[in-house]
């Protein structure tokens, strides 16, 4: 099938027509090709928002007077809306076509179109417009049967290159299949030549930076390359894109060019898909060394040599991190096992590839809800830890973003992660995992969704000191009092001297932080040197305070809620230490 001659219904098909016998055709005959998508009558000058473009104009001028000035504003705004082409009747309503007119349609390239006696428009619109429905029927027709086409060639070896050569053949238009990892594919072939000009062309501006919003399942991106309209299609799943489809028009693409590409983007999609979970299965038969590496069962580098085989040297070289991603709600409502798999194989498949698009290699092992991921750093000009950061982001947009074309199997999974140092010799797998492990451990301390081991502070101090006792023994001594006494009494002093410390001892953000007053925060400060003696704010006391306060939130993560949550509550013990001590000073002026 061939667009031009059976589906499309142009100007000059249209004047073939019987009921177009007598019509005379004034001006603008370089537009009868112009194709028409509705037959529509205008009897009103004002009509910007009554037609859509590319609609065949039918009008007697009557309830308007098509002078001379007039009739060129009317076909000036109709040729700005893109209308096909314009019909008159000659009679009462507009006796004679002006020159004017007839200059303004052969400039714009606009047929006119003249009936000299009367017409039944009615008969027209209905002719026309069976016409156009049974073609966009039989196009339908045409393009399922297509789709169906390239279905099946999905199946059969080289199925993307027969999927890209029925394209060719359906369009009549030069495809160019790109994909982001190996080598483009043109439909025809075209010279040597053509082809470095066109991948030069698309290197300078690629896809990704030019249309940020480009992504697999958006509409098409539109650009004009050497008086011709390339049409841009990614094709990939779950917002990630794999390759491009690129069909080269000569002219403004048609409906039924952008549906071919739809259909077959989709078809290699569903390809490369397969391609992908039969890989990533492979993969992760063949990536078992990779928990052996971050178990620590494998220490000796000419056991890992043997482990991994020929790729050791190239891999040993690379810098990597371990990333340690803990997945809830991986397997809601406990599904089969072949549901289980399908689930780990694709969220493995979507790491591996946002990884691979920040510039690592990953190698991944999954264990029940957490997932393993040795970054290898293939080196780019940004940070590795800020591009790690970039991948995780990535992720979490794709699992939170349900208003988006994002993969459903992604979404209301909560991911919190955990992220080792940067480390050389895979021999260190271990010690990274060991540090993301225990970065992960520390989400309830800190809340934030990626946590990097150098960020903990003295946290990684604390971390090896909890035996049980060691810890416990420290934050009695210092914190002892104050505990006892937030028991009993139901006060909230240990959360007032962290509050307070954390905001380097200013009174003023501790109190806004914590919701009371500030007299309220000098009472419980004069508490606290009362508990703990005149001298606990002391440069070595409060040193020690710090990292007991920082022990105790290890060993009870839940201890220390947001202080907006206790409002309410700092009003009431506010409301206590007030009766309780009615004359106090501090307490007497609330508002002050």
């Amino acid at each position: 099938m061939t667009i031009d001659s059976e589906l499309i219904l142009t100007v000059s098909e249209a004047l073939s027509r019987p009921l177009f016998r007598n019509a005379q055709l004034a001006a603008g005959d370089k537009g009868l090709g112009r194709q028409i998508r509705w037959v529509h009558i205008l009897e009103v000058t004002h009509f910007e928002k009554l037609i859509h473009g590319q609609e065949m104009i039918l009008t007697t001028g009557l309830g308007f007077n098509l002078d001379a000035v007039s009739s060129v504003h009317f076909m000036e705004k109709l040729i700005s809306q893109n209308a096909s082409c314009l019909c008159i009747e000659i009679g009462p309503y507009f006796e004679r076509v002006s020159p004017e007119l007839i200059e303004l349609a052969n400039a714009a390239g606009f047929p006119l179109i003249l009936f000299p006696s009367t017409v039944r428009y009615v008969d027209i619109t209905q002719d026309l417009h069976s016409l156009i429905i049974n073609r966009h029927h039989k196009m339908l027709q045409e393009l399922e049967s297509i789709s169906r086409e390239f279905n099946r060639l999905t199946l059969q070896s080289q199925g993307t290159a027969n999927v890209l050569k029925l394209l060719h053949r359906s369009s009549q238009n030069q495809i160019l299949y790109l994909p982001l990892q190996g080598q483009p594919l043109f439909y025809p072939a075209l010279p040597a030549v053509q082809q470095e000009t066109l991948l030069r062309h698309l290197r300078e501006r690629p896809p990704m930076d030019d249309s940020p919003n480009l992504k697999p399942g958006n509409a098409p991106e539109l650009r004009e390359y050497e008086n011709q309209t390339l049409v841009l299609k990614p094709i990939g799943a779950s917002e990630q894109t794999w390759a491009y489809l690129i069909m080269s028009c000569p002219r403004i693409p048609q409906e039924y060019e952008y549906l071919l590409m739809e259909s077959a983007s989709l078809s290699i999609a569903q390809e490369l898909l397969r391609t992908r979970y039969f890989e990533e299965r492979k993969l992760f038969s063949e990536n078992l060394w990779v928990d052996e590496l971050v178990s620590g069962r494998q220490s000796e580098e000419q056991q890992i040599k043997d482990l991994i085989g020929p790729d050791f040297k190239g891999m040993n070289e690379l810098s990597f991190r371990v990333c340690l991603i803990e997945i809830g709600n991986l397997y809601n409502e406990t599904p089969s096992e072949n549901e289980r798999e399908s689930a780990r194989l694709h969220l493995s498949l979507i790491v591996r590839s946002t990884f691979e698009k920040f510039g690592f290699r990953p190698l991944i092992t999954l264990k029940n809800n957490r997932l393993a991921i040795i970054a290898l750093d293939l080196k780019s000009k940004i940070p590795a830890k800020t591009r790690i950061s970039q991948a995780l982001e990535s992720l979490r947009d794709m699992n939170g973003n349900s208003g988006t074309a994002g993969d459903n199997r992604l979404q209301d999974l909560q991911l919190i992660t955990g992220v080792g140092k940067c480390y050389v010799q895979l021999k260190n797998a271990y010690a990274s995992y060991q540090e993301a492990l225990q970065a992960l451990s520390l989400f309830s301390c800190y809340g934030k969704p990626v946590l990097f081991y150098e960020e903990l502070g003295v946290f990684q101090l604390l971390l090896g000191l909890n035996d049980g006792t060691t810890l416990q023994t420290f934050i009695r001594h210092y914190l002892g009092p104050l505990i006892d006494h937030d028991k009993t009494k139901g006060s909230e002093l240990l959360l007032t001297l962290k509050v307070y410390l954390d905001h380097e001892g200013s009174k003023q953000i501790a109190a806004q932080k914590l919701f009371i007053v500030r007299q309220s925060l000098y009472y419980r400060l004069e508490k606290m040197a009362e508990l703990l003696g005149e001298d606990f704010l002391s440069a070595e006391n409060r040193i020690s305070i710090q990292v007991a306060l920082r022990a105790y939130q290890l060993l009870y993560p839940d201890s220390f809620g947001d202080p907006q949550s206790l409002n309410r509550a700092s009003q009431n013990i506010y409301s206590r230490e007030r009766d309780l001590h009615p004359h106090s000073a501090l307490l007497q002026s609330p508002d002050r």
